[in-house]
């Protein structure tokens, strides 16, 4: 993907410089919403399947305007990560312009979101969140968490490389802003509660929807990609379907605890979104998925 430096530094809030925040022992983010579900799931498995990390509610009692102390970010010419942390950035900038229009066409204001960086854990405003849940994004504090050893457990761990699959992830998460945006996350959180026993699958139809609008950016930026790229953005989509993490998992395929979708749904659904760029073609909501 050809792509300049010049992500929107306000966009941005590094934690990397941080001190490592309260450490281990308590636990993963409790409900920050939307995560890929993917670290935690190949970590974690045997004890917690496919990890937890979709649901939009906060806990009752939870202070949801707690924040993690600001730190200084690490300077430019110390920083190992400078290249990713500068494409990220842009990225996340990127996706978010491309919704800003969006939404002034429909009559709307954006409000943009924050990426975090962060390196192990933070304090987010859904709870405490680890790297092993993956990235996440949080409705509570409109913020984006992404800890950038997350890189290598693409390549390595989900074998799903390449910056274009990178960029998926990052526009997948900006999808779970727009639906807190759109009113979509609290429309499902209250059907959740009202019918538990139709969580799993009002979550997979959640995140498919965030497949579909990161779908919608990458026709954005069409003219932007090289031979290959989208064909990054496509494994990357597979390799986090439930089925196949069951599976590396030496799990039995059971589609009644998926909570993200099937590699051949995530796949469908980005392509969809892609494929005109329509947010409107993005409804999971009715019918089949």
């Amino acid at each position: 993907m050809r792509w300049s430096r010049t992500g929107r530094e306000s966009d941005l809030e590094d934690r990397r410089g941080a001190s490592g925040g309260r450490g281990g022992g308590l636990g993963r983010l409790p409900a920050a919403g939307g995560g890929l579900g993917i670290v935690g799931v190949l970590i974690v498995l045997a004890i917690q399947l496919l990890g937890g990390g979709s649901g939009f509610s906060v806990p009752s009692g939870f202070d949801g305007s707690t924040q993690a102390p600001a730190s200084d970010p690490i300077p430019a010419s110390q920083d190992p990560d400078k290249d990713l942390r500068d494409f990220s950035l842009y990225v996340f900038s990127d996706v978010q312009d491309t919704w800003t229009r969006t939404f002034q066409d429909a009559g709307r204001s954006y409000d943009r979101a924050k990426l975090v960086l962060y390196r192990g854990g933070t304090d987010t405003g859904c709870g405490f969140g680890q790297a092993a849940t993956g990235p996440f994004y949080c409705p509570a504090d409109q913020r984006v968490y992404l800890d950038l050893s997350f890189w290598n457990e693409m390549e390595r761990t989900l074998q799903a490389p390449g910056d274009f699959a990178w960029a998926y992830v990052v526009a997948h998460e900006v999808g779970h802003h727009v639906q807190n945006l759109l009113g979509t996350s609290d429309e499902v959180d209250q059907l959740r509660r009202k019918n538990p026993g139709d969580g799993n699958t009002l979550s997979v139809r959640l995140e498919l929807q965030a497949d579909c609008y990161a779908g919608v950016w990458a026709r954005s930026v069409f003219d932007q990609l090289q031979d290959g790229d989208i064909e990054e953005a496509m494994r990357a989509s597979q390799s986090v379907g439930d089925d196949r993490l069951q599976r590396s998992a030496g799990q039995r395929v059971n589609p009644d605890t998926f909570t993200h979708g099937s590699s051949a749904q995530r796949l469908k659904w980005f392509k969809r979104g892609s494929s005109r760029g329509e947010p409107a073609d993005c409804d999971t909501f009715s019918g089949d998925v």
